[in-house]
């Protein structure tokens, strides 16, 4: 920590020992100013605040998605916005940058601000993020000498300048907090722990000179480091994973706050992968435990994934990302996920200055269970955690007099140390389902084809006496080089007998392959997440004279993640022709062609221009490799977001108007029988009044009569709740330190809510007693009352809203089986259908 910053240091914590925490709702929590901190939390303006952040990252949307995404966040309870800063976007050739369209940092900041959100500043430049080459510009890979994330010299030239240019920026935009902007925390690399012992003593060097660069650049905003257990103390180290509370041995000095930057909410998923899931109860017990236990802030990775448009996306990464986070892929809202997160952000605010400001003790019951409590003397303050961790068992606890039913991983917390308000692992908050909806006006497709050319080595420009390394020749330019050589061949080297065929192996680093011989597909290869070189084999028809074998290789993103990174290879490594005659003729050192890219990219068939300047003959029916396809589709009716859904094709890319929507891979499936993606957003930014341009380029084969386009909905919401759960968390309040409500006797209520130009248009499932299911599955049960879809209909058909209390006198006693006398609690499960007032 530099003087400058260290007398600012303690005189802001001089005068915060002096301030109480304001507000118990904090409807004024953004009052940039100041930035510092202390054991508890980030302190802005002389504020101490809860930081409840989400990672949301400006390229993997559109500026018309921001608006909408960063109100919803707000909405969903945040008050702080988290962003890496996306090197290899911004600078794609040395000394030529790129802040436009969904570039627009600055822009992005802007919005942050102009909804009252604070902003954490992941600068990086290294920032994994299964982004292409973790966000480094692939030309710094052709500097001389340079060796990434380590103590050398043209590695921190580079990145140094870069950084000094970022925060420039954002100085002369005043976004930082002291200047009246957003950004109240900044970041230097990223989850540098995992190859520091790679570097050695270089490793350590660069670690401390990070450090320093950043808070020289700006002295104004604590730094931090996340999973860096040795960071330097001018910064603050902090947790990445899912239970951090359990994981992190705690920051880097005693008067450091406990800070968790990355809180994940599912898992990126890979071509190949099944679902990726994360329950909305689990992620809310981590982040109770997390502040149980002197946390101030979580942030959740990610809040809102996105779309890894065009090439963005790093080594096998699906073209959706975190679609399983608060906000979905489309910007829609997920629930429970986002409601009930966005309930334990209220409760955390309610208890803010207990947490704050009172002394913490622990009660171990047994190594599961835990209580913790706040409390400060001569006050009403009195904040408890009741905590279990057991991952099977239920708990009945006894506190302070009174027992408490603590259900298998879930805390409950009791802001009056009686009352429970809020329960991680009972959901009282709506859920939904997300629905896919032929498109009624875009489907009228008329196909046409076009087939990539197959060259041979004499058409190509580069030659060299082996297949040279993929990545050095494209340059992160395009996924494809072909790869071409020719070799005659006399009778008496062709096999003896006829029904036996010689078989090409090609030895790949990775990631995937075509092979054609004499013009003919022979097929299709490639590596995996894990493992990305590869061997390939097939059989091949040979001819006496001239054979021409040539090969299309590409990756499918470049690494984002370990050590020396710039020393990553791919494409062909050895290519042998096995069964001959004289035995194994190894083609490797025969001479080679290459050609960087394919006809259609440098032709830009994907736009309108480019499109006519080739033949297109009418297309349907199963395919061919490497073939383009282009059509053109009506605006799909409505407002809702679009999808195309690509289930029926192999492997390619889509663009629409020129908009390159990212790569698909359907004929890679899952353990599970399944492609790991089959739908891909369309952002209704992308699309013109009429008259939009599909095209495809399919690169395996595939049948282009199965695509179709969708809008996405997320109508069908519902409620599921047993009669002993907490009532919803919006009837508190805190007055004076003392909990309050303005209801007599609190319950619990199903709450239902569409959207605000919706209504509930149809009651598709209601039942009391002991249905089960999941929302879009319901099931009734064998116990079930018989008034409980009437109550239902009255309540809420035909409302934007509706409230359904958990009230056998309104619902009526369930009967049924014995099930009925077994089951003390019971429960509401309702579906309906929102739509709005035109919708059929």
């Amino acid at each position: 920590m530099d003087n400058r910053f260290r007398t600012r240091f303690i005189l802001l914590l001089i005068t915060t020992s002096f301030i109480s925490v304001y507000s118990d709702t904090d409807d004024n929590e953004y009052t940039p100013g100041p930035v510092t901190y202390n054991a508890r939390s980030i302190i802005v303006n002389g504020n101490p605040i809860l930081l409840f952040s989400g990672s949301i990252h400006y390229p993997r949307s559109t500026p018309e998605m921001w608006p909408d995404i960063i109100r919803m966040a707000k909405e969903g309870g945040l008050n702080t916005i988290e962003t890496y800063v996306f090197w290899n976007v911004h600078e794609p050739v040395e000394g030529q940058f790129n802040f436009t369209g969904n570039y627009d940092l600055v822009k992005f900041m802007k919005l942050i601000a102009e909804n009252k959100l604070y902003a954490i500043l992941r600068l990086g430049p290294f920032i994994q993020a299964e982004w292409n080459l973790g966000g480094l510009p692939f030309w710094l890979r052709d500097v001389p000498n340079i060796i990434f994330r380590s103590y050398n010299e043209p590695y921190m030239t580079h990145m140094k300048r870069y950084s000094e240019m970022i925060i420039n920026m954002m100085k002369k935009e005043k976004l930082f907090a002291p200047q009246g902007g957003p950004i109240i925390l900044a970041q230097i690399e990223n989850e540098y722990n995992h190859v520091q012992e790679s570097y050695r003593e270089k490793g350590i060097q660069y670690v401390k000179w990070a450090a320093d660069m950043a808070t020289g650049l700006y002295p104004d905003v604590p730094w931090i480091m996340c999973k860096q257990k040795d960071a330097p103390p001018n910064v603050i180290s902090t947790c990445n994973g899912r239970h951090c509370a359990d994981t992190f041995g705690g920051p880097n000095g005693p008067n450091k706050p406990s800070l968790w930057t990355e809180n994940w909410t599912a898992q990126y998923r890979v071509f190949g992968d099944p679902p990726s899931q994360r329950a909305a109860e689990d992620i809310a017990f981590s982040v109770a435990r997390f502040f149980m236990n002197n946390g101030s802030m979580t942030n959740y990775y990610m809040y809102h994934g996105g779309t890894n448009f065009g090439r963005t996306s790093s080594s096998f990464v699906t073209t959706r990302y975190y679609d399983e986070a608060p906000l979905d892929e489309f910007g829609l809202i997920r629930d429970p996920k986002w409601s009930h997160l966005r309930d334990l952000h209220k409760t955390l605010r309610l208890v803010k200055n207990s947490f704050l400001l009172g002394t913490q003790k622990i009660k171990n019951i047994n190594k599961f269970v835990q209580i913790i409590t706040y409390e400060k003397p001569e006050s009403n303050m009195c904040l408890a955690f009741l905590s279990n961790r057991h991952k099977k068992i239920h708990r009945t606890i006894d506190f302070r007099g009174k027992n408490y039913f603590l259900p298998r991983r879930s805390v409950a917390i009791l802001p009056d140390c009686k009352t429970v308000v809020y329960n991680t692992e009972l959901i009282v908050s709506q859920h939904n389902s997300r629905s896919f909806v032929l498109s009624k006006k875009a489907n009228k497709f008329k196909w046409e084809s076009y087939r990539e050319p197959i060259p041979i080595a004499k058409d190509l420009p580069v030659m060299s006496k082996t297949p040279l390394e993929l990545t050095s020749m494209t340059k992160d330019t395009t996924d494809y080089m072909w790869y071409s050589t020719s070799l005659h061949l006399d009778s008496d080297d062709l096999p003896m007998r006829p029904d036996i065929l010689p078989v090409i192996q090609i030895q790949s680093l990775g990631d995937a392959l075509l092979a054609f011989v004499n013009g003919e597909y022979i097929g299709f290869g490639h590596g995996s997440f894990i493992e990305k070189s590869f061997s390939f084999s097939k059989p091949v028809s040979l001819k006496t004279g001239v054979n021409h074998i040539s090969i299309l290789a590409m990756t499918v993103g470049l690494p984002n993640s370990g050590a020396y990174m710039e020393k990553r290879f791919s494409g062909i490594r050895a290519v042998i022709l096995q069964g001959m005659s004289s035995g194994s003729l190894d083609l490797t050192l025969n001479q080679w062609a290459h050609k960087v890219g394919i006809e259609g990219e440098s032709l830009q068939l994907y736009t309108e221009e480019g499109s006519k300047k080739v033949k297109w003959s009418p297309a349907s029916g199963p395919g061919t490799p490497i073939t383009w396809y282009k059509t053109n589709f009506a605006t799909p009716e409505g407002n809702n977001p679009v999808a195309i859904k690509m289930e029926r094709m192999g492997k390619g890319v889509v663009w629409v108007n020129g908009n390159n929507l990212g790569r698909y891979w359907e004929n890679y499936r899952s353990p599970l029988g399944a492609p790991s993606q089959t739908e891909y957003h369309i952002p209704r930014s992308f699309l013109k009044p009429k008259n939009n341009l599909l095209v495809v380029y399919e690169e395996s084969g595939g049948t282009i009569d199965g695509v179709v386009i969708n809008t996405v909905n997320r109508d069908i919401i519902c409620s599921f709740m047993y009669e002993d759960y907490p009532p919803n968390i919006d009837i508190w309040k805190m007055e004076g330190g003392v909990l309050k409500t303005n209801i007599e006797s609190p319950k619990p209520e199903a709450q239902l809510t569409c959207d605000p130009d919706k209504f509930i248009k149809e009651i598709q499932f209601a039942s009391f007693g002991n249905p089960w299911g999941s929302c879009g599955t319901y099931i009734q049960g064998t116990c079930q009352s018989p008034n409980a879809k009437q109550v239902v209909k009255k309540a809420c058909l035909g409302k934007n809203s509706c409230r359904i209390p958990l009230d056998r006198a309104i619902l009526g006693d369930p009967s049924g089986d014995k099930s009925c006398s077994q089951d003390k609690f019971k429960r509401l499960a309702i579906q309906v259908r929102c739509a709005k007032k035109k919708d059929e």
